[in-house]
């Protein structure tokens, strides 16, 4: 069973790499073994060691009670918790302990596991794809592409060891859209209340799509002061920023005061979705 995967920079042919053996070991002592592969784009490099003895325990090990750090978005580091996403999310995780992660497997109840809405009967085992930082054994990265997920609200809890078997979790909330038709929500601008500048954001349910935005910022008589159209190229399921100077259609400061915009969305195909929010100028 593998006790540790990581990665380290290589240069001039030399390299270190320094992990602590986890806890979840066989401790009968015995030989184990090192396994390499480096490339560079050009030269693939193989080799591996088995003359190191694993065994035993240190009477005098480290004294740690603190589980690992978790950080958890779907598709983009940009997610916020309770958006939405379409069907087929990624499940992206970011850990960090200062001894580092377990991903033995070998003790009972020790895996990294993903839990969806609850289903603790039919756990997701992520160990496999954890992928340590470079020169890093404290921390790195895990991600999983979940499918066919269905239309509603879900929950997912991720739950992590360190290799002194403390553990930690983490739960964010989400929406799945169908990506048959276009969804918009959390809508904002920020800064808001603002006095020169602010920026404009949508989530949607189009991924990787290059959507066509329009805002339009009327009074709350109703009336036009200011369109921007814009087309926003997405990664994940959060748009780009869409910037406004606080000027109207003629160049002119507008007067302080409550103002509305309406966001309206369409993508490639035509679909459209749009929705009414509320900011503020201050002067």
């Amino acid at each position: 069973n593998k006790l540790y995967k990581g990665k380290a920079t290589v240069s001039n042919g030399y390299f270190e790499f320094t992990f602590i053996v986890p806890k979840d070991i066989n401790y009968a002592f015995g030989n184990g073994k090192l396994s390499f592969y480096a490339e560079n784009g050009v030269t693939d490099a193989i080799g591996s060691e088995k003359r190191v003895l694993i065994g035993g325990i240190d009477p005098n090990g480290i004294n740690d009670t603190q589980g690992p750090d978790i950080e958890l978005f779907l598709n983009t580091d940009n997610f916020v918790n309770g958006g939405i996403t379409n069907e087929n999310p990624t499940l992206i995780a970011r850990l960090f302990d200062e001894n580092g992660i377990n991903t033995v497997g070998n003790g009972v109840g020790h895996d990294l596991i993903a839990v969806l809405d609850g289903k603790t009967a039919k756990p997701f085992v992520l160990n496999d794809y954890y992928i340590a930082n470079v020169d890093s054994y404290q921390s790195g990265e895990i991600k999983y592409d979940f499918t066919d997920l269905e239309p509603g609200s879900h929950t997912l809890t991720l739950k992590v060891w360190d290799v002194n078997n403390n553990s930690s979790e983490r739960t964010i909330d989400f929406v799945v859209q169908a990506s048959e038709e276009i969804k918009l929500d959390h809508v904002l601008n920020y800064p808001n209340p603002f006095t020169t500048s602010t920026d404009f954001y949508f989530e949607h349910n189009q991924v990787c799509s290059q959507l066509q935005a329009q805002i339009q910022i009327m009074t709350i008589s109703g009336k036009l002061v200011k369109t921007i159209n814009q087309h926003v190229l997405t990664e994940g399921f959060r748009s780009e920023a869409i910037h406004w100077d606080g000027l109207d259609d003629f160049g002119d400061q507008l007067a302080k005061g409550v103002y509305i915009y309406r966001l309206v969305v369409t993508s490639p195909e035509g679909k459209k979705d749009e929705k009414l929010e509320k900011l503020v100028i201050l002067r």
